[in-house]
């Protein structure tokens, strides 16, 4: 509620619709059936980040605010825990089944935890699924670097451009709660663009261009 970011819910279904109400009807099942079908194909990163929700970005402002270069070993440049470098390593060889890396973690809420901390950190996505003989299909991870051209180095400057051009207006609360930055990094960000013309500020809250031209 602290984030104001477009909603792929609302989209498909309108802003009032309650999600899974009756159950999985279409609407539903299009989204659910997104969320493993763009990052597997390329077309969008999918996981956790955006204020700790499931989320998709853009393979352009995925380059943008990669951390790494774009190599399988990428995590062991960041802080992570034992684990979350575990299931990395696993991945260096390519995808896997989230079945399978809970078998290698052992315990599900360590894998659960250490899977999120790949995605909030950009190194993991989502990449379809795995068909089971019964029960709900297997979601299958793979690292970022394997199906995404990143690693060119990051540009938090054009990242938040784009974020602002989304929402058309925030603050540098709301920029650092989605991106997961300080509250103090995000107003120098949004400075940066306020003096580069591509933010207007007024008060505590950065505008768009478009809503003064």
């Amino acid at each position: 509620d602290r984030v104001l970011v477009p909603s792929l819910w609302e989209a498909v279904a309108g802003a009032d619709a309650e999600p899974f109400a009756t159950g999985m009807e279409a609407d539903e099942q299009r989204v659910w059936t997104w969320k493993d079908e763009l990052p597997r194909r390329r077309l969008a990163w999918y996981g956790n980040f955006v204020a700790g929700r499931g989320s998709f970005l853009s393979p352009t402002l995925l380059r943008l605010l990669y951390p790494g270069a774009g190599e399988p070993d990428d995590h062991l440049g960041l802080d992570l825990s034992p684990t979350a470098h575990q299931l990395a390593d696993a991945l260096a060889a390519g995808p896997l089944a989230s079945a399978e890396l809970r078998a290698l973690v052992g315990r599900r809420s360590s894998y659960e935890r250490a899977a999120a901390e790949l995605q909030r950190a950009l190194l993991v996505t989502k990449a379809g699924v795995e068909e089971k003989a019964s029960g709900w299909p297997s979601a299958v991870l793979d690292l970022t670097c394997h199906r995404f051209p990143v690693g060119g180095g990051t540009d938090h400057v054009a990242a938040a451009a784009a974020f602002v051009d989304v929402v058309l207006d925030t603050s540098a609360a709301e920029l650092g709660r989605a991106f997961r930055w300080p509250a103090a990094y995000a107003r120098e960000t949004l400075d940066d663009l306020d003096d580069s013309g591509r933010a207007v500020r007024a008060d505590e809250r950065y505008r768009s261009p478009t809503l003064s031209g």
